[in-house]
């Protein structure tokens, strides 16, 4: 019953990041909401999130995790009855901040309560596993849901679908919920939670519009301004009793490969499917919905994967899983590579599938690595870490690997677009796919026809080379774990709560914090 608590709130976010992509055109027609509205409406919730998974992760180890999760669950509520009834974009704006505030309390606290309610390494295993189908399951039923309730009521309704399920978890959560906190963790420091915000968002920010606009002034000096203060974080950390992230954690390869294998597997199936769904609809010429239909074979393999392999952890190593799992989604990255402009979608469903079905293991191993390797006080920051690995990952994906594509892109269509194409048509087609689609239907049928026939030609190269450089990339991944994880046991069999290695590289054992620090 606790785990059932716990998918709930996994679940409604994944919700409420797909349904808003349904529900953007009604809102815009009804609030009259300008494009950088629009952007704002869409970005704030990513950022928040991003903003605050540390100082929630931590806080939760310090306030209690079942307390964060019901006031996080209690926000996120309240937070969405005012997006429902928003009357103007500013309104809206401020309620999905909250709500990605809110958000950030979720995965954490959710995470880290599995961490410590399942101790049983297999245990765990598969609890993480359900956890993590969950979000798969929302990104499945969420649009389906959505799609309904737009078409039967208004726009707001689609914030409402999550009100029901946190008022369950709001009811149930203390009586199949158990409290966990450190009690010797200290105050949670204010200036390390300002140092990390001024970190991430600037940073965040700057790597999405780099994605975006290439390469301008603005968001070069917010990157290197989150840089700067990220390395004013950490320094700060290093000289604190109670610091708000524990860098002791990183003294070990095991912990440090995991997520650095999160980030990494992040960025290459991120960006992969942003150019998936570009395939599909600019160059297979699938309707959005149809297009939400075609990723349907992926995630039904994602959910199938975290649901297996805690399951065949207890028969082979954790190394074998984790790396061969990540050879598969190389080789569904490779398949990607072979799909043609004039192929149709069936190519890239089989890849996307391939991609999804090898990202299991590491997925649910992986993170019960990183949650079971620390001690129980520390379980929040640790769990904190596994998503902002992803977030990271995801928009550090879309700034190397979605530039080189688009690059790839940019530099073909001009050496190929047909001629007689206006100037204004010429460079809305350089930009993107999109942008020569929509030019291209103002067109007479030959010129369209062409310039239709070398931009699809020009995505499906850009898409070629970012599923290469990602297969290439995850099968350096795959051989670093099998390295660093060889020692590992199977979660089936018997071992300490730390993974034996070097004495340097030893996990922290649960001893008295202030005994620890010092």
């Amino acid at each position: 019953m606790g785990l059932a608590m716990l998918a709930v709130p996994t679940l409604l976010v994944s919700f409420d990041m797909f349904v808003l992509l349904l529900a953007l055109p009604h809102m815009t027609t009804e609030l009259g909401l300008s494009s950088t509205d629009q952007l704002w409406i869409v970005d704030i919730y990513g950022f928040m999130v991003a903003g605050f998974l540390i100082t929630m992760g931590t806080l939760g180890d310090r306030i209690g995790r079942r307390k964060l999760l019901l006031i996080g669950a209690a926000a996120f509520g309240v937070a969405s009855v005012v997006a429902a009834y928003s009357t103007s974009a500013g309104m809206l704006i401020a309620a999905r901040a909250v709500l990605g505030v809110a958000g950030a309390t979720l995965g954490p606290s959710s995470l880290s309560l599995i961490s410590n309610m399942f101790r049983d390494d297999k245990e765990r295993g598969v609890a993480i596993g359900i956890w993590a189908a969950c979000f798969s399951v929302g990104a499945i039923v969420g649009p389906i849901i959505g799609g309904v309730m737009l078409q039967h009521f208004w726009w707001g309704s689609v914030f409402l679908l999550g009100v029901p399920a946190m008022v369950v978890l709001l009811a149930g959560g203390r009586a199949f919920l158990p409290e966990y906190r450190n009690e010797g963790a200290g105050r949670v420091d204010l200036a390390s939670v300002a140092l990390s915000l001024a970190a991430i968002l600037p940073f965040i920010w700057g790597v999405k519009e780099l994605a975006k606009h290439g390469w301008g002034a603005a968001p070069v000096i917010s990157v290197v301004a989150g840089l700067v203060i990220g390395y004013l974080f950490l320094r700060r950390q290093r000289v604190l009793a109670h610091p708000l992230m524990d860098l002791s954690l990183f003294k070990s390869r095991i912990f440090n490969s995991t997520l650095t294998s999160m980030l990494l597997v992040s960025a290459v199936t991120g960006t992969s499917i942003l150019f998936i769904t570009g395939y599909y609809q600019s160059v297979a010429g699938m309707d959005p919905l149809t297009a939400g239909l075609g990723l349907l074979p992926g995630m039904t393999g994602g959910i199938i994967s975290v649901l297996v392999a805690p399951h065949l952890a207890g028969r082979f190593k954790t190394s074998h899983l984790i790396a061969g799992g990540l050879l598969i989604t190389s080789a569904g990255l490779l398949v990607l590579t072979q799909v043609s402009a004039t192929a149709g979608p069936v190519g890239l469903m089989i890849g996307f599938a391939l991609c999804s079905l090898g990202g299991g293991p590491l997925l649910t191993l992986g993170t019960g690595l990183v949650v079971g390797f620390v001690p129980p006080e520390k379980a929040g920051t640790a769990s904190s870490l596994t998503q902002v690995a992803n977030e990271f990952g995801y928009a550090i994906g879309i700034a190397t690997l979605g530039t080189i594509g688009t690059l790839v892109y940019r530099t073909q269509i001009a050496d190929t677009l047909p001629a007689g194409l206006p100037a204004q048509g010429a460079a809305a087609a350089g930009e993107s796919v999109a942008g020569a689609t929509a030019v291209a239907g103002s067109l007479p049928e030959q010129i369209g026809s062409a310039l239709l026939g070398v931009a699809r030609e020009a995505f499906t190269n850009g898409l070629h080379v970012v599923a290469a450089v990602g297969g290439i990339l995850l099968i350096g991944v795959a051989i670093m774990n099998a390295i660093v994880l060889k020692d590992l046991p199977s979660p089936g069999q018997s071992q300490p709560p730390a993974p034996p290695e070097a004495p340097e590289e030893a996990a922290p054992t649960p001893e008295p914090v202030a005994a620890r620090e010092g």
